[in-house]
């Protein structure tokens, strides 16, 4: 941390005097030796608050898990495969690897491989944790590498893609039944930095409010699920399965088209991690974190295939290609007059899900910048409501541009690329763990052969595509990823530190009402 002077120290005090209640204590001391704020009472520390229980748990899984992908997603996954039959296999495929990353039968509990690292390393940050703790031992300077390439690109694609792809589908269903002949680029994009902001705001505000709303639009997703698969049942039930019995008829074979049909359908799984990312917010995570990812889990993926099945049973192969939204021309075939069920259904979905990925999203650049990867002030937490505001507020204008400048299935492909690279590196972070960590506390443990089959298919999914089909998604994202090593040497290695920084750490302090936090097993515990 900077040097600050005892000048500097005493003006900060003085702005922040009156408005702490006694909550800051000593900010002098805070700044000097980067220590988190201790009261003799552990709710009144500026540190992160574990105000989340199994059910909150588990609807934040669904909640993120459930979002824009399974409504946008089928027409992608039907374009690349070619055919009904074969898109079933994919969706089929992306559960099952899903499930792989995470499953053990050699264990009654179902042991998993997320909630293994999630049991033994329980900060917040999910991979970026992983990723520290497995490599960083290994050499001072190169061991951090993986984690702070994960951090860089979190920061600038995964999370905000995450956030503005999903705010985008919110848009695109929000405005489409007022437009008949299909809702502009711009109106969408507007709604969606509205969307934005209204969950920044939420989640900056309490993290009870945050949960709370997650827990409501979990359950209206599910209810569209349910109205979903029950209408696709009734027409399975009248004998119309016209569309189901042309097979694998027109599929397409080869490997990179395959690849990228994954990519779209993993899409749709994608969020069953959310959860390690909060970690430190989580009651008893020993136990919850498992049995939430066990509960969650298993019920998308059902829903998932249930769904694909009633869609392909009511919409042609090519009229589900032609739809702007595939659950809302669904509805109009199904529901007739009560079709605008399904897209508020849908709307209550996707800003559902962006809540869950604001919620997580700048969890990771709260965690990366306590570490000394990024800036310190975004680790700052606000003195009353113990959120961390700066990192939500920077993850949220990152979304934005993002909306502004991208589509939806671009930046399906931009997130899910770099994604699974990082899944990889995940996976082979666990292996490592398990030799040069031996003797740590693992709750849970899975058969070693499970992370190193994800690990391969995650190599797969990367290479396959830029090998056979290169695009140019591929390239910025690489550019992205590899650029923080430009950073990293001279601010993580050297640990230099650009004069302005000060003025900008006392201007977010006064404005947010902000405090320095780090990790402390003893505190959030």
């Amino acid at each position: 941390m900077a040097d600050y002077s005892k000048d500097d120290t005493k003006n900060l005090f003085e702005s922040f005097n009156g408005l702490s209640n006694g909550i800051v204590g000593d900010v002098k001391d805070a700044i000097n030796n980067n220590s988190v704020l201790i009261d003799q009472d552990k709710d009144k520390c500026v540190a992160l608050k574990k105000r989340m229980g199994l059910m909150s748990g588990v609807a934040l899984i669904v909640g993120t898990m459930i979002g824009s992908g399974i409504f946008i997603s089928p027409k992608g996954v039907l374009m690349s495969t070619g055919s009904v039959g074969l898109s079933f296999v994919v969706w089929l495929g992306c559960g099952v690897l899903a499930l792989m990353g995470r499953k053990s039968p050699d264990f009654p509990r179902c042991a998993l491989s997320y909630a293994e690292l999630g049991t033994m390393i329980t900060k917040s940050g999910a991979e970026y944790a992983y990723l520290k703790d497995a490599f960083g031992p290994l050499h001072k300077n190169l061991g951090p590498v993986p984690a702070f390439l994960f951090a860089w690109t979190s920061v600038l694609i995964l999370k905000p893609a995450l956030f503005g792809v999903v705010a985008m589908s919110f848009g695109l269903y929000a405005v489409e039944p007022f437009c008949p002949c299909g809702p502009s680029d711009i109106a969408v994009k507007l709604v969606a930095i509205v969307c934005l902001l209204t969950i920044s705001f939420i989640n900056c505000y309490s993290v009870k409010l945050a949960t709370k709303v997650q827990n409501f639009f979990t359950i209206t997703k599910l209810i569209a699920i349910v109205v979903i698969v029950a209408g696709g049942a009734v027409m399975i039930a009248r004998g119309e399965t016209e569309y189901l019995e042309s097979g694998f008829e027109g599929s397409q074979t080869s490997p990179s088209i395959i690849a990228l049909a994954f990519y779209d359908g993993l899409w749709a799984y994608d969020g069953w991690n959310n959860l390690n990312y909060v970690t430190e917010e989580l009651k008893d995570p020993y136990k919850n974190l498992p049995r939430a990812i066990m509960i969650g889990i298993p019920l998308v993926t059902v829903c998932y295939i249930l769904t694909n099945v009633s869609y392909l049973t009511v919409l042609s192969p090519a009229e589900l290609l032609s739809a702007s939204a595939v659950a809302t021309t669904w509805g109009q075939r199904v529901l007739g007059v009560m079709a605008f069920i399904i897209p508020l259904s849908v709307v209550f979905s996707t800003f559902g899900a962006a809540n869950g990925s604001c919620f997580t999203g700048g969890r990771v650049m709260f965690v990366a910048a306590r570490e000394g990867h990024l800036p310190e002030v975004l680790s700052f937490v606000h003195t009353r409501q113990f959120t961390p505001l700066p990192s939500l507020v920077v993850s949220t204008i990152l979304a934005c541009v993002l909306v502004l400048m991208g589509d939806i299935f671009a930046l399906i492909d931009f997130f899910s690329f770099a994604a699974w690279m990082f899944y990889g590196l995940t996976m082979a972070a666990l292996i490592v763990m398990r030799y040069t960590q031996k003797d740590a506390y693992r709750p849970y443990k899975v058969p070693i052969i499970i992370p190193i089959i994800v690990l391969l298919c995650s190599f797969y999914l990367v290479i396959a595509p830029i090998l056979q089909n290169p695009r140019i998604e591929f390239l910025y994202a690489s550019i992205f990823m590899f650029s923080g090593l430009i950073f990293y040497v001279p601010f993580v290695v050297y640990k230099k530190e650009l004069s302005f920084m000060r003025h900008v750490t006392y201007l977010v302090q006064m404005v947010f009402c902000v405090a320095p936090s780090r990790y402390d097993k003893d505190i959030v515990e």
